[in-house]
């Protein structure tokens, strides 16, 4: 495919022509806004494969455009970027759908490994919608049914729509229903690297039971075993 198209959305004109160089240099396409509401217009008029999106920003703050991203069905990987460290900010800003947070300052290196990982796994998942397959392997566990093949997920017949992330985690965890998986183990499967922080996965999970449970309070499917990790319930 062409090269993948980065999308920086930071109001500090400096920090984005910064990281647009280093980008280009890794053979990145890129465009630049300057806030939220010219974030969304390059989103509607081009196609994106992730975002860089401060939290901090004029006109429209880079959660109120997370929020805007997923409403519309954009599924494409957002790192976040906060000059804060306070853990509110990031756990709002992964209940949005951000796929990643990196505090400022962070080293070039730093953003380019997570920007690599990210497009990695996009790369992954396009290929695979891509190539959809009429006799896609399923899994059924109750009315939950996940296609590995067509990436889709429906509950008792009704189309679900996940987070390329989210999918990995139900389908690791589908594939091998009654065994309980740690957020590290998870973290590790499905990001393929060392887990350093499973934060993200208790935001993941829940945003998960939030869409394939009735009841996200009382799950029927995803269940939490205190103090050793998740499970998707045989049934």
């Amino acid at each position: 495919m062409e090269a993948y198209h980065i999308l920086i959305v930071e109001d500090d004109k400096e920090i984005r022509e910064g990281i647009e160089i280093y980008l280009r240099n890794q053979g990145y396409a890129v465009s630049q806004a300057s806030d939220g509401v010219e974030g969304m217009e390059k989103i509607n008029r081009e196609e994106i494969h992730l975002a860089i999106v401060d939290v901090m920003m004029p006109r429209m703050d880079g959660i109120t455009m997370m929020m805007k991203v997923r409403e519309q069905g954009h599924e494409f990987p957002v790192i976040m970027l906060s000059a804060k460290s306070e853990e509110v900010d990031k756990i709002m800003g992964l209940n949005m759908g951000a796929d990643d947070y990196v505090t400022k300052p962070f080293t070039t290196m730093e953003l380019l490994a997570r920007v690599n990982s990210h497009l990695r796994r996009y790369g992954r998942f396009l290929e695979a919608v891509g190539n959809k397959k009429e006799n896609g392997k399923a899994y059924v566990i109750g009315g939950l049914e996940l296609n590995e093949e067509t990436v889709e997920v429906s509950v008792d017949g009704k189309p679900v729509k996940l987070t390329p992330l989210e999918f990995k985690i139900l389908l690791l965890l589908m594939k091998n229903p009654g065994r309980v998986y740690s957020a590290e183990e998870i973290y590790e499967r499905v990001w393929n690297e060392q887990a350093i922080n499973t934060d993200t996965i208790m935001v993941h999970i829940r945003k998960i039971r939030e869409k394939i449970e009735i009841n996200p309070k009382e799950p029927k499917y995803l269940k939490v075993v205190w103090g050793v990790g998740y499970k998707i319930e045989k049934q």
